[in-house]
């Protein structure tokens, strides 16, 4: 639906419901890193749900991070923790290398569980997990926790409802200054490294939500609908790379991101009728959204943040206990189709860049 261009144009509001509304659930983390701390504090604060199990390879890093939040019980393994009869979900927090090992360590112990972006190495590992889950009828749900903010919402309403018009472009990038001095395991490519799966997940899932739901991404079978290039590290891992997308009804898609140096992080959607502008790290809990008509006039304008009482994971951790409680086995708001659609795309960009992990 496109409306009438002499329509007054405003943002509409979000539908995001308060996350502390969402059903009270028990987690359990599966390894103790940097992100599973965010985590945790998210689930506390902004919930009323609470993770009672952690597990690492390591029991004193387990029992450290168990301290840290009040968690009652710290294993020194996986398989103890997925194994606790206490714990409801499984959150996997361990590098991507990792995540299908682990997604199916859950699922196998009978436990629907939350993976965190990018859901795996790769689309076939990804639908390897997604299979899995799919026999024993489990919850499982990428933790892209940008889907499942307020502001994603907006964005989504504002396409869905033809608020700019025809979608004819967008535009976002994630660039930090990660390499060479950063995170080790961006470096590797073991532990499947490089700029793609860390941070232009982001762009090409924000392309998703843009041009993949009634206007899904051109099979990416085809070389005319994903188009990459990019620069290598010394060991093979991509330090930038630049993608563009095209999608079934002709829009396109101009993506890129770097972890060799520190980008605007911005995005755009550029309609027939107006374009909608992210900024302030696009992907993030504070970007601001920004309606601009024809003439570059600014139409409407929302500034981002969220309340004191809710971090920027609470929403995806709210989601996930929603649709346990409900029975469902997927979220709308990330669907294992969107999942496999950013797997496919990003396989395809590491084909062309030359990224290849081991084992592949």
């Amino acid at each position: 639906m496109t409306l009438p261009i002499d329509v007054p144009l405003a943002l509409p509001d979000a539908r995001t419901p308060d996350p502390h509304d969402a059903p009270a659930i028990r987690w359990g983390v599966l390894a103790p890193g940097g992100i599973a701390h965010a985590f945790a504090e998210a689930v506390a604060v902004g919930t009323a749900s609470e993770v009672v199990a952690v597990g690492s390879r390591s029991h004193a890093r387990a029992r450290d991070f168990a301290d840290e939040y009040g968690i009652g019980r710290a294993y020194g393994s996986y398989e103890d923790l997925v194994a606790d009869p206490d714990v409801d979900a499984v959150y996997v927090a361990s590098p991507h290398s990792e995540h299908r090992a682990h997604a199916l360590l859950a699922v196998e112990a009978g436990k629907p569980v939350l993976v965190e972006k990018a859901f795996t190495r790769s689309a076939a590992e990804a639908r390897e997990v997604l299979d899995a889950a799919a026999r024993r009828d489990l919850l499982v749900v990428e933790a892209m926790w940008s889907r499942f903010l307020p502001h994603y919402d907006v964005v989504r309403h504002v396409v869905e409802s033809g608020l700019i018009g025809e979608v004819v472009a967008v535009f976002a990038d994630h660039g930090q200054r990660l390499y060479p001095d950063g995170p080790e395991r961006l470096s590797q490519p073991e532990l499947a490294g490089g700029a793609l799966l860390d941070l232009g997940v982001y762009p090409v899932s924000f392309a998703d939500v843009v041009l993949g739901g009634a206007q899904p991404l051109a099979s990416v079978a085809s070389v005319a609908s994903v188009k990459a290039s990019g620069t290598l590290t010394d060991l093979g891992v991509d330090a930038t790379s630049t993608v563009s997308v095209t999608n079934a009804a002709g829009a396109h898609g101009v993506l890129s991101c770097t972890m060799a140096g520190v980008t605007p992080c911005t995005a755009v959607v550029a309609g027939t009728n107006a374009r909608l502008e992210l900024s302030g790290a696009f992907y993030g809990a504070g970007s601001t959204l920004r309606l601009v008509g024809r003439d570059n006039e600014v139409l409407d304008e929302r500034p981002g943040g969220l309340p004191e009482d809710v971090r920027g994971f609470s929403y995806e951790a709210a989601e996930f206990a929603r649709c346990l409680v409900a029975g469902e086995t997927e979220s709308p708001l990330m669907t294992h189709a969107a999942t496999l659609r950013v797997m496919e795309t990003m396989d395809e960009v590491r084909r062309q860049v030359g990224v290849v992990y081991p084992g592949e």
